[in-house]
């Protein structure tokens, strides 16, 4: 095929990145002689890594958690004749590029988890739809564009930082106190942010389509998403298969669940966060599912999307030790706070906190890393401290589209490799960073 600029730009982009493990073990070592330049001993770098490698367990339990059931849930039958559905009513190229962002991008803000296991899905049988029509749509591409449109999690329901300092209890609290959600996600500059974003991906989705284009055939193990699961034999069962099938137990789990989110939510009071999104993902699981066989074949094709979070975020634990405990991170949020002004403020902070991410696998954990200084740093440059957490926001998920472990998770449920459309992906990268940093700086917020 004849390739245009962003084309060539892509196919080298994927010569070069690394998968997310080398990538890990460069920033490793980068960091690790940066500890020591700083004047840090080798023992307490030594001792910085020790703490860190094994401290984000729990967390990634939590993680894979979400990952698995955000996919079991994508598969249910009603989001998958939901999404069939919506694949069928595109009659050009424009209008599945934007039908597909908005379906991704109202996902996303509504959960993360659910955004990115319905947005791969989304991309096949929109892919595989369009191709029966006859309509030319690069598959890669517009892969891409639609894991590009989940960033808007990122100031949606499941946003990691605007919900913890919104919660009474939050470990900044003696600092900046209980925030609000109305003065951060619901900002003016937040939303503002949102809609010009999403307007964005999906302008430079339609006008970048590649003339030439790749249809999913061309992908045999992508087409295998949109497979329908095997019907039931016809054949006597046992009574244990039979069980298996009756909705009996996967009701009374779903009444046991909901007593949880009582206890959690009412009776305690206690606010959202990951352990209760969880509940209500695994809820719903078996509640649209219907059965617990149903519930397992979901669960085997589900479990394969986590491979990568199992062991790479122990990995980026480890880095984040030596963030955490040597002075890398106080003097590089030091150097911000010094030579910013309230008009400079975001970009500097977005633009650190781009860097951060690159090592912290977790928006919660970037902002217990970085909080107290990005909080520290906005009081006296004078900003408020909301503009500090959603400019920090930005840089986090700057992140996340410039390093190769979340497209290898996308990747991996489309099944293809993260390094043929990555390249594409770090255009988008650039234009969420500029919106962002203008946003966030003239914005109201």
């Amino acid at each position: 095929m004849t390739k245009n600029w962003l084309d060539r730009f892509s196919q080298v982009m994927g010569r070069f990145v690394p998968d997310a493990i080398t990538a890990c073990v460069i920033l490793l070592v980068l960091l690790f002689v940066t500890a020591l330049i700083l004047g840090n001993s080798l023992s307490k770098t030594m001792e910085a890594y020790y703490q860190g490698l094994w401290m984000l367990l729990l967390f990634t339990m939590q993680m894979t958690l979400i990952i698995v059931l955000s996919s079991v849930l994508a598969a249910t039958p009603l989001f998958r004749k939901a999404v069939v559905a919506l694949s069928q009513i595109p009659k050009t190229t424009n209008q599945i590029v934007v039908l597909g962002v908005l379906i991704s991008a109202v996902a996303s803000y509504l959960y993360w988890g659910l955004g990115l296991a319905l947005s791969p899905i989304v991309a096949v049988l929109f892919a595989r739809e369009a191709e029966r029509k006859g309509i030319k749509l690069d598959f890669l591409f517009f892969l891409a564009v639609i894991w590009a449109s989940n960033a808007v999690w990122q100031f949606g329901f499941s946003a990691s930082a605007p919900l913890l300092v919104a919660t009474p209890g939050h470990f900044l609290e003696k600092t900046i106190g209980v925030i609000p959600l109305s003065t951060t996600i619901w900002s003016p500059a937040a939303i503002i942010h949102e809609i010009v974003f999403t307007a964005a991906v999906i302008i430079a989705g339609c006008w970048l389509m590649p003339k030439e284009c790749r249809p999913i055939s061309f992908f045999p193990d992508a087409g295998k998403l949109t497979e329908p699961t095997e019907a039931e034999k016809a054949e006597s069962l046992t009574t244990a298969q039979r069980m298996e099938r009756n909705s009996i137990f996967t009701l009374t789990l779903c009444v046991m669940l909901l007593g949880w989110l009582y206890f959690h939510f009412i009776a305690q009071r206690k606010s959202l966060d990951i352990n209760s999104l969880n509940t209500i993902l695994l809820f719903f699981c078996f509640l649209l599912h219907r059965n617990v066989h149903r519930l397992t074949q979901a669960l085997q094709k589900a479990v394969v999307t986590a491979w990568p979070v199992i062991v790479i975020y122990h990995l980026y634990a480890g880095v984040a030790g030596l963030i955490q405990h040597t002075n890398i991170g106080e003097k590089l949020a030091g150097v911000v706070a010094g030579v910013s002004t309230p008009y400079t403020f975001p970009l500097f902070t977005a633009i650190i906190g781009s860097v951060f991410a690159l090592f912290i696998p977790s928006s919660g954990g970037q902002w217990a890393i970085q909080g107290f200084v990005t909080s520290k740093a906005a009081m006296e440059v004078g900003v408020s401290v909301q503009r500090g957490i959603l400019a920090m926001s930005v840089g986090d998920h700057m992140g996340n589209l410039t390093s190769p472990f979340w497209y290898m998770i996308v990747a991996g449920i489309a099944g293809v490799d993260f390094r043929s459309f990555f390249g594409y992906g770090l255009l988008f990268a650039l234009i969420w960073f500029v919106i962002g940093a203008v946003v966030f700086t003239f914005a109201p917020c």
